[in-house]
């Protein structure tokens, strides 16, 4: 925390403030020796004897006014005591220095000490007032608690004043300190949660090119090379030229649009069949190429009123169409397969249904492979859910449903 130009110059204030707190009460006794010097008696044993209780006094604050504990209770005792001896030599120890016995008795003095320390210092100033000792009468005694009373009141009124004021100050400085350790801690978080970030983001990125990787160059890559197989055994059976030229025309346009959607990955792109059709028609054309491509039929419907979504919300669900089809390709051994889009007023869901093998989706869930992983980590990154039902010889029905999210589609 970068600390103000104010906070600085309170700061400065404060300990010069203190520095000066340190030295009145030299200051008082200096001042209060010389005015009794020059207005009280001209004898050098007098003003040797009050220059001598001065020096007394002085080594006295000195010595004891650091002290703690009980010897503070001592040091106040023993200045109130200096200061009633010091007020014998004139009114001018009463008039000034006297002012160090209330500080100090509030200052050193704990509770109702404080009281006790400042009601007598009062009590020996006021006989230095008006340079005798009250009258023993009644009016003379009341007269003279009165004036102790009125003192001791305003003292510590005054006193009371400085002790918000410095608690006020004390309070700040505790704000202060705390807001600049809660500051030190806000970055140290700060730079825990970037780090945080970064690393999420990096996870984020790995699993997005790995599902791209799976769904577009894998699969691309498998249909290729059952594609060049599938020439080379037509080419050693000996099988009609046509056929062979077929299933490699088929295998250079599976390259073509692998790497096409390959560019399109690494650049986070929707996919191609998605940036020249809305989702119904995207997903009927890419269950007609794979219905040619592994000679199965597949059937597209779409319910409810068809609206643009949003680009991320029609990716997912097209790429988890294809890792359905994909994993019936390799494992169903399925006759047909029904892909059915559902728009509902807060979701979208995609249903493909199969009348293959089936399997254990217990025994899939706890080992299987990639691509069911690879399509709930689509959906669940968007808030939805995916449900799969198969049994052995059953066939295999997949969910997906997430948010319908509305989004933008501008004309092809």
């Amino acid at each position: 925390m970068t600390r103000t130009a104010a906070d600085t110059r309170l700061d400065r204030w404060e300990r010069r403030l203190e520095r000066l707190l340190a030295a009145v009460p030299y200051l008082l006794l200096v001042v209060s020796t010389a005015l009794s010097w020059l207005n009280g008696d001209t004898a050098w044993p007098h003003r040797l004897t009050t220059l001598g209780l001065a020096a007394l006094t002085a080594a006295w604050i000195w010595v004891m006014g650091r002290a703690s504990g009980v010897r503070r209770v001592v040091y106040v005792a023993g200045l109130v005591v200096l200061i009633a001896v010091l007020n014998t030599r004139g009114i001018w120890f009463a008039s000034f220095f006297a002012f160090t016995g209330y500080l100090h008795s509030w200052w050193y003095l704990p509770g109702r000490w404080r009281l006790a320390g400042v009601t007598a210092t009062a009590a020996v100033c006021i006989p230095g007032y008006t340079g005798r000792l009250p009258e023993p009468t009644l009016g003379g005694i009341l007269t003279y608690l009165f004036f102790v009373a009125v003192v001791v009141a305003l003292v510590c009124l005054f006193s009371f004043v400085g002790d918000v004021t410095t608690e006020r100050s004390a309070e700040r400085k505790r704000m202060v300190a705390r807001l600049e350790e809660t500051l030190r801690e806000n970055a140290g978080l700060q730079t825990q949660l970037l780090v945080q970030a970064r690393e999420a983001g990096m996870l984020d990125e790995r699993q997005r090119m790995a599902r791209e990787i799976h769904d577009t160059l894998a699969q691309g890559l498998a249909g290729i090379i059952a594609q060049l197989q599938a020439a080379t055994h037509a080419e050693e059976t000996g099988e009609d030229p046509a056929v062979r030229r077929r299933h490699l025309d088929t295998a250079t346009r599976l390259a073509r649009d692998s790497l096409a959607e390959a560019r399109r990955s690494v650049h986070a792109m929707e996919p191609g069949p998605l940036q020249s059709a809305p989702l119904p028609d995207a997903l009927a054309r890419v269950a007609a190429e794979w219905s040619e491509l592994h000679g199965v039929r597949s059937d597209v419907t779409a319910t409810g009123p068809v609206r643009p979504l949003h680009p991320e919300v029609e990716g997912t669900l097209l790429r988890t169409a294809q890792e359905a089809l994909a994993n019936v390709a390799k494992h169903a051994g399925a006759s047909r397969v029904a892909v059915t889009l559902s728009y509902m007023e807060d979701l979208v869901s995609l249903d493909v249904r199969d009348d293959g093998a089936g399997f254990d989706p217990v025994r899939a869930r706890d080992g299987g492979g990639y691509g069911l992983t690879s399509m709930r980590q689509r959906v669940t990154r968007l808030a939805g859910t995916l449900e799969i039902e198969s049994e052995p010889g059953g066939g295999t029905a997949i969910s997906a449903a997430v948010p319908a999210v509305p989004g933008e589609r501008a004309d092809a």
